[in-house]
């Protein structure tokens, strides 16, 4: 089986601030800046030993704040990109863990950070295997993405996302347009480097995209 390509998101999330006080807020700033150090600056090989002490660490937050629809998203997001460092048949369970964080944080508040559960399930619909394997599925990854684009029409993740479903899809043409909307995406302040990591995908996804087109 594939190794998991899960970076949900994923981050570089846009953030709700006024749902949070300032300790949640200080405490979703560092799992967000610790997922993006993760990702983008370690190399292979350590990651799958740093995504397990960070999704201890976003465990504990959903524990300690069960009301809180930003922490499932991150708990969410951390787990699944833990399967994809990892990899194999072992990933599973983790991505299972993950889709149910994030159905927990939809249940909660489907708009928090800007609709990202939706983007970040709709990312594990797509990118896991069907059945009997696993639950993936890309007719119900285009449902979610689509919801995500609803909130979030202009973002760098929901874009992005979006582009790579197109792409997977062979819908090439419309990959590149959403693809090349998500370069123009606005900075957001705190978020540089993941948003400098999430850039260079979306560099790397639309060579692929145009040697389809070509």
């Amino acid at each position: 089986m594939k190794k998991l390509t899960v970076c949900l998101l994923l981050t570089a999330l846009s953030q709700s601030v006024w749902a949070l006080d300032t300790a949640d807020q200080q405490r979703l700033t560092g799992i967000q800046q610790s997922w993006a150090h993760i990702q983008y600056e370690l190399p292979a090989d350590q990651r799958t030993a740093a995504f397990e002490k960070l999704a201890a660490q976003a465990a504990a937050f959903t524990r300690e704040r069960q009301s809180v629809a930003e922490a499932w998203i991150w708990s969410g997001i951390v787990t699944s990109s833990w399967a994809g460092a990892q990899g194999g048949l072992g990933a599973l369970s983790k991505v299972k863990e993950a889709k149910v964080d994030l159905e927990k944080a939809l249940a909660l508040d489907p708009k928090a950070l800007q609709g990202s559960a939706y983007t970040s399930l709709g990312a594990l619909y797509d990118r896991v295997p069907g059945w009997p394997i696993g639950f993936g599925d890309s007719d119900q990854a285009e449902l979610l993405l689509k919801q995500a684009l609803q909130l979030n029409p202009n973002g760098i993740d929901s874009l992005y996302f979006w582009g790579d479903h197109l792409y997977r899809q062979k819908r090439y043409g419309e990959a590149r347009t959403a693809l090349q909307k998500a370069q123009q995406a606005a900075p957001r302040p705190g978020r540089e480097l993941a948003d400098a990591g999430r850039r260079k995908e979306i560099e790397a996804l639309l060579v692929d995209v145009n040697k389809k087109l070509d």
